[in-house]
């Protein structure tokens, strides 16, 4: 995950100065010295840590601070509100026009940056806000681009407009806003070339394009993989093209983060998204305020609310509160629970987001793919070997019936045994704690199940 090892050498540096009780200016100075290498390993520019850290001395080093009854904590504050402003201090959305008027976006990168499956990516968020968007195939040079965007564009339910490999771009742009004037679409995404490096001829052919067709928004799409080559590019297309925001993509892999901490700061532009995995659902607005909890091992329970509202149906959490209520979960429940976990991206990405347990945090040292991958799916392989009836009434289940069930998820006879007592002992705690979901006698009544 990016910003582990930054968000590991931070929480290192504050709980040294939460322990001191009272700070020197030199402790301080100490302090930021440390945090100063931590940003520059992180692969944060130079020009911006050397900012940033001035910023934040200027602010910790005065009186009201540093005799503060808890200045490791004020520091800690003042690191939070830098790094917030650093990143951009406000949420930016995708401009777009009012009404029916069409809004033309070009999206541009370099070649593995992620610009296809992102431009995809893009168009289902609009498409969730009511927007009629038409994905536009603009990268001539690779057949498979066209094929992709077309496969990801029929996965979003957002049509394709194609016209091959052998027109210019600029006249399939011209032709794809015509197209959309016929057919209602109020949006118009470009996907255009990339290259494997910034070059004359890609930067003309986007100039060509800007040219041809009123484009409303340039947005450019870097590899967080990258690290400073990504704040470089971006401020080539900038001084070259123009660009309106930037997304940041692969931000969930191994990488040092740096680029999210200086593109603002560089180009002036702000970070709109990140792309946080693969899937087509796998991108999310970007908050500054939120980064920076996430940075400092405060966690993200916002987003985590946000993603929970937006994948978990309404309809079937009251069902399954009533289920619980009256101690009736099953495994069918069981399944379903899994499914909208899955939904809000796996235990792993729930856990990041819960404060202390992400990046820095006490899940540091676990394979978040690995809890995901082999402990649900173990599970998932056992409840699916269950006959439905079996499922709705584990307490038929027999040995002979538990032994079927463990070759069919290829498990050992334990892990079924285990699974059937684990939801035996659940039924139990649910009719011990009546008062816990409102029942008679209870003082917690109005406590409301979070899913």
């Amino acid at each position: 995950m990016a910003f582990d090892s930054l968000s590991d050498k931070l929480q290192n540096i504050f709980k040294n100065l939460r322990g001191k009780g009272r700070l020197s200016e030199a402790d301080v100075k100490a302090a930021l010295k440390e945090i100063k290498m931590a940003l520059l390993e992180a692969d944060v520019s130079f020009k911006v840590v050397k900012q940033f850290v001035s910023s934040v001395q200027e602010r910790a080093v005065g009186q009201d601070v540093l005799n503060s009854l808890t200045p490791g904590q004020m520091v800690i504050k003042i690191v939070n509100e830098e790094l917030i402003s650093l990143m951009g201090s406000e949420t930016t959305e995708i401009d777009l026009k009012s009404g029916s008027a069409i809004t033309v976006i070009m999206m541009m990168g370099l070649q593995g940056a992620g610009k296809t499956t992102t431009t995809a990516k893009i168009a289902g968020k609009l498409k969730e806000k009511g927007k009629r968007p038409l994905l536009v195939a603009c990268d001539i040079y690779r057949p498979a681009a066209i094929k992709q965007l077309e496969i990801n564009g029929e996965k979003q339910g957002v049509p394709v407009f194609s016209m091959g490999d052998k027109i210019k771009p600029a006249d399939i742009a011209k032709a794809a806003v015509a197209h959309a004037e016929k057919n209602g679409n109020n949006v118009v995404i470009l996907d255009t070339a990339g290259r494997l490096h910034v070059d004359e001829d890609m930067m003309e052919e986007l100039k060509e394009i800007k040219s041809t067709v009123d484009v409303h928004q340039s947005i450019l799409v870097v590899d967080a993989m990258t690290g400073q080559d990504a704040v470089n590019v971006a401020s080539s297309f900038n001084d070259e093209i123009g660009i309106d925001g930037v997304i940041i993509t692969k931000l969930d892999g191994d990488t040092r983060g740096g680029a999210a901490l200086s593109i603002k700061a560089v180009t002036g532009k702000p970070i709109l998204y990140v792309g946080m995995g693969e899937k087509l659902s796998d991108l999310e607005q970007f908050y500054p305020d939120r980064m920076a909890s996430r940075i400092l091992g405060m966690g993200d329970v916002l987003t985590l609310i946000e993603k929970a509202e937006a994948q978990i149906d309404e309809q079937k959490a009251r069902e399954m509160e009533q289920k619980l209520r009256k101690a009736e979960f099953d495994f069918e429940d069981y399944l379903e629970s899994m499914k909208q976990v899955k939904n809000m991206g796996g235990i792993g990405s729930i856990l990041n987001m819960l404060p202390g347990m992400g990046l820095g945090g006490q899940m540091k040292n676990v394979n978040m793919d690995a809890v995901d991958e082999s402990a649900l799916g173990r599970v998932e392989a056992i409840i699916l070997s269950m006959t439905p009836q079996e499922r709705r009434n584990p307490s038929i289940l027999n040995p002979s019936r538990k032994n079927r069930i463990a070759k069919g998820a290829g498990v050992d006879i334990a892990e079924v045994n285990r699974l059937v007592k684990q939801q035996e002992q659940m039924k139990k705690m649910m009719k011990q704690m009546p008062g816990m979901f409102g029942g008679k006698g209870g003082k917690r009544g109005k406590f409301r199940l979070p899913f």
